[in-house]
């Protein structure tokens, strides 16, 4: 039984792969965002590097949802 090529599913296993990292990575953001001490978080980690790690996580989400795997030729 191959379950590939019986699959109902919209996206494939490495679709869901990308977008579980995506969310993990969005989330780290977040949790960068937070650690900032300085007053109103606008030290260097609030302002600059978690939100470039959120957008970062935003681009793997995009990619993961327009990411076509290559379909195997059998003779």
């Amino acid at each position: 039984m191959n379950l590939s090529k019986n699959n109902n599913l919209i996206f494939g296993r490495k679709n869901y792969l990308f977008m579980i990292v995506g969310i993990a990575i969005i989330l780290v953001g977040f949790l960068i965002m937070t650690l900032d001490k300085t007053e109103y978080g606008f030290g260097f980690m609030g302002i600059t590097l978690g939100p470039l790690v959120v957008m970062i996580g935003f681009i793997l989400e995009i990619f993961a949802i327009f990411y076509k795997e290559k379909e195997q030729e059998q003779a």
